[in-house]
């Protein structure tokens, strides 16, 4: 800035038009909602608004800040930041809800309503800013109303359904894997956990590192919340499991050779190379129909689990620890803390299946 008083020279077709435009500026300028014509377009305000929001947010976190956007970015992004209406966000979310699928799915199908009202909402706090930056006058957005969403159910097994599963799965390489998803953990959560966690004296795994997926890239990164590090006991079944495990990787350590990676996951492939997550749901998909169990996504055998516990009577604060949840209740946060001696009942809970 030169401190230099800045003008700038607009041209009308009659002095009319002129004389109520400058009245207009003179009036807004007084109430303090003047905005000086720009041509900046969206996606040149998201590419400033976007970074310093997601700059201390986990990869995976940032990658759907992004992902929320780029449908608004596609639809929206070269318009002018001052030309954008609220039937324009109406339009977008039209447009997300009937084609807007670019990926995880047949492109140019609709997208979920909870897809479309994340996207919105992202929009929405963007534009926000934008005018409270006097980038715009008002936000375009802020009467965009969610579109309706149902979520579906998550499917869940029966207990006589997990016995049927756990007893397909004990003929596979991978039981203790899949007796450990089937125990609760998160996919991240199995694929991450180390043999170094593991105590098999003490019948204890600890979780304390989560193997996802983000972008395409499989990175390692520890829990969200502090719940999520946790000390699991285990029955018998589960440490003969893991035991079983841990003989067989020694076997295959020894015929591989130098071929061999020591990467120190518990979940590996026969040359000791940890497992892709997506090959690890597609495979429980395959295993549960040889199991000839309903079809659930992997995620469904954590609410199964869960569910499970909850309703063989597990109290809900030691079912809540064993997930790793952090959004307990209020009362159950602030006056109930459960020990491991506690935790002992979702061990016991889990060794009734066998």
């Amino acid at each position: 800035m030169t401190g230099k008083r800045q003008q700038k020279t607009y041209t009308y077709d009659t002095r009319t038009e002129a004389r109520n435009e400058r009245s207009r500026i003179v009036s807004e300028r007084a109430q303090g909602t003047y905005v000086r014509p720009s041509k900046m377009t969206l996606n040149e305000h998201l590419d400033e608004w976007l970074p310093p929001v997601i700059r201390d947010l986990a990869e995976s976190t940032k990658r759907n800040y992004t992902d929320a956007l780029r449908p608004a970015r596609e639809r929206l992004g070269d318009k002018p930041l001052q030309k954008i209406t609220k039937a324009d966000v109406e339009n977008l979310a039209d447009w997300m809800l009937t084609s807007g699928r670019r990926m995880g799915g047949k492109r140019g199908t609709g997208l979920s309503g909870r897809t479309v009202n994340l996207t919105i909402d992202m929009l929405k706090a963007a534009l926000e800013v934008a005018a409270d930056e006097g980038k715009i006058t008002r936000n375009p957005a802020r009467l965009v109303k969610h579109v309706k969403h149902d979520p579906k159910q998550r499917g869940a097994w029966s207990k006589e359904e997990l016995m049927k599963f756990l007893a397909t799965a004990r003929e596979e390489r991978l039981h203790a894997a899949w007796r450990l998803s089937v125990y609760g953990l998160r996919r991240g959560e199995a694929l991450g956990l180390r043999w170094d966690r593991v105590d098999l004296d003490a019948k204890t795994i600890t979780v304390s590192e989560s193997r996802v997926l983000v972008a395409g890239k499989v990175i390692a990164k520890p829990p969200k919340t502090k719940n999520g590090e946790r000390t699991l006991p285990l029955d018998d079944v589960m440490v003969a499991a893991l035991k079983a495990l841990k003989v067989q990787q020694a076997s295959e350590k020894l015929a591989a050779g130098p071929a061999y990676q020591d990467s120190g996951y518990l979940v590996v492939n026969e040359l000791g190379e940890p497992l892709d997550p997506d090959w690890y749901s597609d495979e429980f998909k395959r295993l549960s129909e040889r199991a000839g169990v309903p079809a659930v996504v992997l995620h469904g055998a954590r609410h199964s689990c869960l569910t499970y516990l909850r309703m063989t009577g597990v109290p809900g604060p030691i079912v809540a620890l064993w997930a790793g949840h952090a959004d307990l209740t209020v009362a159950d946060r602030n006056y109930v803390h459960p020990s491991m001696k506690d935790l002992e009942q979702g061990r016991d809970a889990l060794a009734k299946l066998g």
